[in-house]
């Protein structure tokens, strides 16, 4: 175990408790840079209570042709409770594009990659079923968004989903405020996520929230 208090590093072998450990400040978990020294927080405990599961994503996050966007948020989020894993990614397509159907969605004019992350079993698990709830409708682009997934990491802004070695996981048609879809597919181990157009609007979002839950389990 690894104290910090007061910039002074405190190295201890592995020990166990027999009472409650109690703490004013809270209590925070971190990795330590092998080449800087440098420490990221892991996991957090505040003195108020509030706990912060800072490394709890997505092993491989949203390439750079989605995070990219102006105005694009992408966040993302691995819970384990109990024998379940849920997958939660929380997207605004502001910056984004659509083009013609079937096409990937991502930052116009760019050939940086644009899959929303990547299911592996070690951190998300067998995954079983997935939704995907629109909280504000797409505007500007494209409503109708597609969900696919793809044994590549490669897919790009304008590329045709079918260049991929891909499976549509949900046919969703227009999303609209309130919508949610249940998926028909659901993504294999180490395979990619990708949002798609299902008709042809070229242009760019200027509105659209959406949700995509995954839920899974360890074989």
């Amino acid at each position: 175990m690894t104290d910090i208090c007061q910039d002074k590093e405190i190295n201890m072998a592995n020990t166990t408790f027999s009472g409650p450990v109690r703490s004013e400040g809270g209590f925070t978990s971190v990795s330590k840079s092998t080449t800087t020294g440098a420490f990221t927080t892991q996991a957090s405990i505040s003195s108020a209570g509030f706990a912060s599961l800072d490394a709890n994503t997505l092993a491989t996050e949203a390439g750079t042709g989605i995070t990219g966007g102006t105005g694009t948020i992408y966040r993302s989020s691995v819970i384990r409770e109990g024998g379940i894993i849920k997958t939660s990614i929380l997207i605004d397509l502001t910056g984004l594009r659509s083009t013609a159907s079937g096409d990937i969605i991502g930052v116009n004019g760019t050939s940086n990659v644009c899959h929303i992350g990547q299911i592996t079993a070690a951190r998300n698990g067998t995954i079983l079923a997935g939704r995907m709830t629109c909280f504000e409708a797409p505007a500007g682009g494209d409503p109708d968004i597609n969900v696919h997934s793809a044994t590549e990491g490669t897919g790009v802004e304008d590329g045709a989903i079918a260049d991929l070695t891909e499976t549509l996981l949900v046919n969703a048609g227009d999303a609209t405020t309130g919508s949610i879809v249940t998926f028909t597919g659901v993504p294999a181990a180490d395979e990619f996520l990708y949002l798609t157009t299902g008709a042809a609007t070229d242009a760019d979002y200027t509105a659209g929230k959406l949700l995509i839950e995954l839920f899974g389990y360890e074989a």
